[in-house]
């Protein structure tokens, strides 16, 4: 224990408790008291301890979507959509960093055809492989896309309403934290028929293709 001064322990001879009192205060003020080195080791909280906060690097790509209208070629637009305006149109978006769409269509004739390109941004790569497990798992009777992306799925389905026939494709495609998601369909109003599957779902991954590729523009720096 550390020895008091010598008129304070003089003090103490004559009036123990007035000098209880004063050796509180001086042993609270004084600045040779004991530093924080000597208390107690449970008391301490080293600097980068483990109840300090730690950061995690997220795994993703992308930062932001790109513009949809130009990321499919003016050529591919004009065979999958005839007499389509090829500057397409942008559909409003509550965060346009994070979801774009942009849709083309047109009636040439009794042929009517419709596409639509969309790019919705995550948090992280596990998040849009969450995202498009589940969204596969909603549209069965599809299958796998090779070559695009990091997964890629497609599936083609026909409808009838008043005789009229539509075909419809989707391709989901997953590129790192980045889902593309293309839809293309198409009607003849006169022979009230829709066009092949084969014819749909080849114009699809075409336009997926392309998409695909424009992501690049909305890499993290």
């Amino acid at each position: 224990m550390r020895s008091l001064p010598l008129p304070l322990a003089l003090t103490a001879r004559l009036t123990p408790v007035v000098v209880l009192a004063c050796a509180g205060w001086a042993m609270s003020s004084d600045p040779a008291a004991p530093a924080a080195a000597d208390r107690p080791t449970s008391q301490r909280t080293p600097a980068g301890s483990a109840s300090a906060p730690s950061s995690t690097a997220v795994s993703k790509s992308y930062e932001a979507a790109p513009a949809p209208c130009s990321s499919v070629p003016v050529a591919t637009v004009k065979s999958l959509v005839p007499g389509a305006k090829t500057a397409g149109k942008e559909i409003p978006s509550t965060d346009t960093s994070l979801r774009r769409t942009c849709s083309w269509n047109a009636l040439q004739g009794y042929d009517y055809r419709w596409l639509d390109v969309s790019f919705e941004i995550t948090g992280s790569d596990d998040a849009a492989k969450k995202e498009y497990q589940q969204r596969v798992a909603e549209k069965s009777g599809g299958g796998e896309v090779p070559g695009v992306g990091d997964a890629g799925y497609s599936v083609v389905n026909l409808t009838t309403e008043s005789k009229q026939e539509t075909r419809e494709g989707v391709v989901l495609v997953r590129a790192s934290n980045a889902l593309v998601v293309v839809t293309y369909n198409g009607s003849d109003f006169e022979s009230k028929k829709a066009p092949s599957t084969d014819e749909i779902n080849k114009g699809a991954i075409k336009a997926a293709k392309s998409a695909v590729a424009a992501l690049g523009s909305g890499t993290s720096g």
